[in-house]
């Protein structure tokens, strides 16, 4: 028999049990043997599928008054010069043959590749569709101004990297104040199972991470007891262990609030989409000087727009907008974030 781990992991990747080799007692399947065979279904080396070589086009008849018979031009010609007209004996100069014209256009090879998804990337794309069948979406969105948080990192971050060897970025800001706001908007955080809503007391949140075989998103576990160099430090060794390749299904598993940040790759706007079954989504996105109103004077600010998608079947529009707000306010005012007010 197998662990509910175990089943959990066979069922979610579509993996047959017979084709995986227990290494517990009595032959059994455990749950690192499970994930091991998620790991292996690489996908098969792409098939290249090259296209038909191109095929000589037929020259047409020359006009009958010529004495002797003429190919005609492969494109449009040109108009004739105004000068005499040639002997009537002599020959129509001939054109360039559409022929080798068309063998000049189309000399460049063309191909298509086509390239099978590996497991873990169709399981990817089914959850995705899920997401978007069973869960009533909706994204909602507010501003803000940063320029509270870039005075504050260009103050302390020399003194920062130097005390806890890492930098500071926007992430552990933006991670502090989700945490803030989902510990006073519990839905937020919460998913559907069954006929029932299941509330944690604590804080897994994914960061979506780029990497060369795409996006990724690992789990920070218990961000409301991390500190920003820990979430910092988290974060960077994220990256890393993404970028060779190292990062295990066990690091992306779980999770119960993504942030995304699309503003590294220069999205001003998006409604990003659930990563279930959670039921929340922020996305961060690039920042922008614009002109702004304040205290009836037009000046330039440093803003970002945020979105917030959510599952609407447990989360209320009225919910919905007050984190973002609970998010805007504490970003604004870092000091917030550490009073926790």
């Amino acid at each position: 028999p197998m662990s509910p781990a175990v089943r959990r992991i066979v069922g979610e990747y579509d993996i047959d049990p017979a084709r995986i080799e227990g290494s517990g007692p009595k032959g059994r399947i455990t749950k690192v043997d499970a994930l091991a065979e998620v790991e292996a279904g690489a996908a098969p080396t792409p098939e290249r599928i090259p296209e038909p070589a191109p095929q000589a086009i037929p020259a047409s008849p020359a006009p009958a008054a010529a004495s002797k018979p003429a190919p005609a031009a492969a494109d449009d010609p040109a108009p004739a010069l105004a000068t005499a007209p040639p002997p009537a004996e002599s020959a129509t100069p001939a054109s360039p043959s559409p022929t080798s014209a068309a063998s000049e256009e189309r000399s460049g090879e063309r191909n298509e590749r086509r390239e099978p998804m590996s497991r873990l990337r169709r399981r990817v794309a089914e959850r995705l569709i899920d997401a978007q069948r069973n869960a009533a979406i909706l994204t909602t969105f507010n501003e803000i101004d940063m320029s509270g948080i870039l005075a504050l990192r260009s103050r302390y971050k020399e003194r920062f990297e130097e005390r806890h060897g890492t930098r500071l970025g926007f992430m552990s800001f933006f991670a502090k104040a989700a945490v803030m706001a989902l510990e006073r908007f519990p839905a937020v955080n919460a998913r559907i199972e069954d006929n029932d809503i299941v509330y944690h007391d604590y804080c897994d949140i994914g960061i979506a991470v780029s990497s060369p075989r795409g996006l990724v998103v690992p789990i920070l576990r218990n961000v409301e007891r991390m500190s920003f160099a820990g979430i910092e430090s988290a974060i960077t060794e994220f990256g890393k262990r993404a970028g060779d390749g190292s990062l295990s299904i066990e690091d992306m598993s779980g999770g119960t609030f993504t942030i995304s940040n699309g503003g590294i790759f220069g999205s001003l706007m998006s409604t990003p989409i659930l990563n279930p079954p959670q039921s929340g989504i922020l996305g961060m996105h690039k920042i922008m000087e614009r002109a702004m109103v304040v205290d009836g004077q037009i000046v330039a600010r440093p803003m970002m727009y945020i979105a917030l998608s959510y599952d609407h079947r447990i989360i209320d529009g009225r919910e919905a907008v007050q984190f973002l707000v609970c998010v805007k306010e504490a970003i604004e005012d870092p000091s917030r974030l550490l009073l926790n007010a």
